[in-house]
């Protein structure tokens, strides 16, 4: 029945248009919890305090979905073909293009619930997408779904990187899967190409107080001058990591009509970036994940750029 059953839910996954689904069984991350451990006690975390809260949900799923028996984790392809226009203009990760992905991939999820408690009676759910400390990677990892890489992505060894990540948690029992390989081998190019040497050697691990994503985004402060002529031209996030990496080279454009990109940020020149106004913010990224960043804090950023 378990077996019949999930291979329906992926089968329903893919038609949502999920990459890949993967199962693990419920339970305490042992492992990981350790080593999430000895990555806050060095200070990798940086500003983000609320990696140090909620340890216990982070590593035990049981404890966010009580009788908890799987986890499911799902990838969702944002590959971007398409570029910013002009190779002067401030930069943003190509995940940022279209639509916020929390909005579009929760409610993929809050649909699969709902399809799995038509088949089989009401049970205990939830969907995560960042939107908890769920460890989303972990799960990956677990399920087959790929293997973490140097620059600590989940890398699939037939689509590379370009995923959003989303887990369900559930009291409803199913067949795991079985995780694989790790095949980074001796390659190093993600950790040579970094700017900001975030990415230790000892991998995979990240010092993302170093990384240009968190500088970008989560920093809430003034960009520290060490990082002045490091940025490669980034405004809002990274990609540096993933396009160096050869995985990426299996990577395929995506088909989620919602992350089709805005074609005003493809247009936009440097000039443009640098004059935006606070209502041009607003418009351009109403539905977008930069809101996250804010006017100022976009603000901000170019202006490091230019300094």
């Amino acid at each position: 029945m378990s077996n019949t059953l999930k291979s329906r839910l992926k089968e329903k996954a893919k038609e949502l248009g999920f990459f890949q689904t993967g199962v693990a069984a419920a339970g305490p991350l042992e492992k990981e919890a350790r080593l999430l451990e000895e990555w806050l006690n060095r200070g990798y975390h940086g500003k983000m305090t609320y990696m140090e809260n909620h340890f216990e949900l982070r590593t035990n799923p049981q404890k966010l979905v009580p009788g908890a028996k799987s986890v499911l984790t799902f990838l969702c392809n944002y590959h971007q073909e398409e570029k910013q226009k002009d190779p002067l203009a401030p930069k943003l990760a190509s995940y940022a293009f279209g639509k916020d992905y929390h909005f579009v991939i929760k409610d993929k999820l809050k649909w699969l619930l709902s399809w799995l408690e038509e088949e089989v009676g009401q049970i205990e759910g939830r969907g995560f997408v960042d939107s908890a400390p769920v460890m989303e990677r972990a799960w990956a990892e677990k399920t087959g779904l790929g293997w973490v890489g140097k620059n600590t992505l989940i890398i699939h060894p037939k689509a590379g990187s370009y995923f959003f990540l989303a887990v369900l948690i559930t009291d409803l029992e199913l067949e795991p899967d079985v995780a694989i390989k790790d095949y980074c081998g001796t390659c190093t190019r993600c950790i040579d190409a970094c700017p900001t040497d975030a990415i230790h050697a000892e991998g995979p691990l990240m010092d993302a107080s170093k990384c240009i994503s968190y500088l970008t985004i989560e920093l809430k402060e003034a960009i520290p001058e060490a990082f002045k002529g490091k940025m490669e031209n980034w405004m809002f996030g990274c990609d540096i990591c993933q396009e160096v990496c050869p995985w990426n080279r299996f990577s395929k454009p995506h088909q989620e009509p919602a992350f089709e990109p805005d074609q005003r940020i493809l247009d936009f020149t440097k000039e443009d970036w640098e004059e935006i106004t606070e209502d041009v913010f607003k418009e351009i990224f109403k539905k977008s994940a930069v809101k996250r960043t804010k006017f100022s804090g976009l603000k901000r950023n170019i202006s490091f750029l230019k300094k």
